[in-house]
């Protein structure tokens, strides 16, 4: 279901976009989404689901995949062993489907910047799924049943790793952030936090030695997952640079919408558009990102998939902050670097 849904369907939607412009089904660029009061007919609502080309990036595995932690009975426990002193925190990942599934880049990179500060990261057993989008969607009791299971199965943790002193929880995503904090993993963890990824190593001082020179847009979720620093500030004390500007406005993925309703998230992309443009030409004086010149930062899943539907108008790049972090500081090879220390050193599992 993944290769279909996240690999093929993105390339038979960029597909059906080139098809549809070279018929000229597609109107001027800059036209005005047309309004909506009802359900748009049929062949508008096509039209609107292939307007924009939808890049996923390489159809790699999972995280989990990639690092080989996919048994459902064992504890992962990741570190760099020559980074680990009787000091280092011991932390709780849950990276949730959009960072180990969707983009696993986002889930390899926080693994890789916890082992990167000195933390013991401990990942739940096998895939789960925090129960939001199950919430989200009417299914409350769906929601609910999932809820509860994930947390018998996070106090089992808790007694099988009471050696360990975990007293941080870590998310690297928005919706997850929301779902968990229902979880009270202060009676899992006792005296634990919740906190994301990048106020995490913000709060630990990690950051790039000094400026690329890349400038920055930062788009902010709708579902923040940062809730005690401001993304903004946060990104450019990891990136070590001033020149990041806050980019507002609803990115139009909003989870399912994007599928949904594509009348509705083709009327917030038209204005997004607008706002993407103007932070362009705010940071370069011009209204089109070139060479790199310009990136697009966000931190969360969904929203990563829907700004790189705005990469054709605007030339603008889009990634997870705490990647473009691991790529400054270790180099564009740091994904395959990372795999391979893990290989030789670093991982432990726990039977429980």
């Amino acid at each position: 279901m993944r290769k279909v849904m996240i690999g093929w369907s993105a390339n038979f939607i960029t597909l059906g976009n080139k098809l549809a412009k070279s018929f000229g089904l597609l109107g001027k660029s800059g036209d005005i989404p047309s309004q909506s009061t009802t359900i748009a007919p049929v062949q508008q609502q096509v039209i609107n689901f292939v307007r924009k080309p939808l890049n996923t990036g390489v159809n790699q595995s999972t995280m989990r995949g990639l690092l080989g932690l996919e048994e459902a009975n064992m504890v992962p426990i990741v570190s760099d062993p020559n980074k680990v002193t009787d000091d280092s925190d011991a932390v709780f990942y849950f990276p949730g489907c959009g960072s180990e599934r969707l983009f696993s880049d986002i889930g390899l990179a926080t693994i890789a910047m916890l082992s990167e500060s000195g933390a013991q990261t401990v990942l739940p057993p096998g895939y789960l799924c925090c129960g939001y989008p199950q919430t989200a969607a009417g299914q409350a009791d769906k929601g609910a049943q999932i809820t509860a299971e994930n947390r018998a199965l996070f106090h089992r943790v808790a007694n099988t790793l009471n050696y360990l002193d975990i007293k941080t929880v870590i998310v690297s995503c928005g919706t997850c952030m929301d779902q968990l904090l229902k979880y009270e993993f202060e009676l899992i963890f006792p005296g634990c936090r919740l906190l994301d990824i990048h106020e995490y190593l913000s709060e630990k001082g990690i950051s790039v030695e000094s400026s690329t020179g890349v400038k920055y847009l930062y788009h902010a979720p709708c579902h923040d997952p940062m809730k005690k620093m401001d993304g903004t500030q946060v990104a450019k004390d990891l990136l070590k640079t001033e020149e990041v500007l806050f980019s507002d406005r609803c990115c139009s993925e909003a989870g399912t919408l994007a599928t949904a309703r594509p009348d509705i998230s083709e009327q917030l992309r038209f204005r997004k558009t607008i706002e993407l443009t103007n932070g362009i030409n705010e940071l370069t004086g011009h209204d089109r990102a070139e060479d790199g010149e310009v990136k697009l930062l966000t931190s969360c899943p969904a929203c990563q998939q829907g700004l790189n539907r705005y990469e054709g108008d605007t030339g603008l790049k889009t990634d997870y902050i705490v990647v473009e972090l691991a790529k400054n500081l270790y180099g564009d090879s740091w994904k395959s670097q990372f795999i391979n220390r893990l290989e030789k050193e670093g991982v432990e599992k726990v039977l429980l």
